[in-house]
């Protein structure tokens, strides 16, 4: 199998299988309830593991969870909440249930910065010791100049970079915080080695990262927005200790509304949990699919009922003759060449095959297309009534009843003698 990386601007061969695959995919920071761009690279590594496990890989996915920020403090007050640690285990509780209603299962491990601390602060002392990192007042800062070949993901040049923070102390403006000294209305903080303070956001996953995996593994994901300075700085700080660190670097294109893109701070987001109480999950797995992972997806009700109506095409399938002897070699070829979910998504719908079509489904986590739902015995009751009104011409009476069932969910289609209810997506 292929994947795109952002690192090396091609096409990178995975290693043969069992592998083995070792995936981190960095999650989200967690200060309120995730809008339905965080759940893309979540659905990303769910889908990656699912079709390399099926390929026979031995696979392990990490999704770490950032639950110490400026933006928790920041939240924290501003929406009343009593202490900056209640807040964030609140929004990580909701995460893991919105994430969870996908139906995706969740990734093998979890781990949150606050529970990394000791890794964290390991591994920045010794980047002081080999002179990569500095001391400034409390706080402790990367040392950009360090690392000649800083940029390497991004492609930006130093001297275009804009600083992250300001600190007249700093070295240079580039130079990033690895630990922060505790300040006035943080409520939250760890001894360490420079005093009291808490960590800054990339050394949390570079410290996490190796912690499951050692010092090099497979796929880093991510959304495209963390390309710079997030992940920029992870290489940084983990080269900068002779690690090779990831091999492929994978980037999903963001869900923008309106031509811009998604984001909690712009105010057009919509959560997850929204999004698949009003839609469905499988609608919304659907959606994803529908988009290549390295482009943007635009977010509007017309691609929702766009992926509606594909879910509506699938489930048709099944209550249609079956007929063996769908391409799987077809299915196969678009997932080995850079995950094309587009293409395996064309490659599905020209299959009536039932039992390959529910295994390729499946990957996806939509195999429940293929179950049949069945009807409350009210429905059923209505569906009977219609039935007997068609058999006496009462036409009239027939549609009233088909649009009743309509308005409880239900599609009813007329087969030989009786009839089939069907749940509208």
């Amino acid at each position: 199998m292929k994947l795109y990386s952002t690192m090396s601007r091609q096409l990178e061969e995975l290693p043969a299988p069992p592998g083995p695959v070792r995936m981190y995919f960095c999650g989200p920071t967690v200060y309120q309830r995730a809008h339905i761009g965080n759940a893309r690279p979540f659905v990303l590594g769910m889908w990656l593991r699912s079709w390399l496990r099926a390929q026979g890989y031995d696979v392990t996915l990490v999704h770490n969870i950032t639950d110490i920020n400026d933006k928790i403090y920041e939240a924290a007050v501003a929406d009343g909440w009593g202490a900056s640690a209640e807040l964030a285990e609140c929004a990580t509780r909701w995460y893991l249930e919105d994430t969870a209603h996908l139906g995706l299962g969740m990734p093998d491990e979890l781990p949150r910065a606050t529970e990394a601390i000791p890794q964290i602060v390991a591994f920045i002392e010794k980047l002081v010791d080999r002179g990569n990192a500095y001391v400034a007042d409390g706080d402790v800062y990367f040392s950009v100049a360090s690392d000649p070949g800083y940029g390497r993901l991004s492609r930006q040049r130093v001297e275009h970079m804009e600083p992250e923070e300001s600190n007249a102390l700093k070295r240079a403006p580039q130079d990033f915080a690895l630990w922060k000294a505790n300040k006035p209305g943080e409520d939250t903080w760890w001894e360490s080695p420079w005093g009291r303070g808490r960590p800054g956001w990339h050394i949390e996953c570079s410290a996490m990262a190796e912690d499951a995996f050692g010092p090099a593994f497979e796929i880093h994901g991510g959304g495209l927005d963390l390309v710079f300075p997030h992940h920029e700085n992870e290489v940084a700080q983990s080269q900068a200790l002779g690690h090779d660190f990831a091999h492929i670097w994978t980037h999903n294109g963001l869900l923008t509304s309106g031509g811009e893109k998604m984001s909690k701070s712009l105010g057009n987001d919509t959560t997850i949990r929204g999004v698949i109480d009003a839609w469905g999950r499988e609608v919304v797995l659907l959606y994803f699919l529908t988009a290549h992972w390295r482009k943007p997806i635009d977010f509007t009700e017309s691609t929702l009922e766009h992926a509606k109506a594909q879910v509506e095409k699938f489930r048709n399938v099944f209550v249609q003759p079956d007929e063996p002897g769908a391409d799987w070699a077809a299915f196969e070829a678009a997932l080995e060449d850079d995950f094309n979910t587009p293409e395996a998504l064309a490659v599905l719908h020209g299959w009536r095959d039932h039992a390959l079509l529910r295994r390729a489904l499946s990957v996806f986590g939509l195999g429940s297309l293929a179950e049949r739902a069945e009807a409350p015995a009210e429905v059923v009751a209505l569906a009977e009534a219609r039935q007997r009104a068609r058999e006496a011409k009462d036409f009239s009476e027939s549609d009233r009843l088909r649009d009743e069932l309509a308005v409880a969910g239900w599609e009813v289609r007329d087969v030989a003698g009786s009839f089939e209810l069907v749940p509208k997506a």
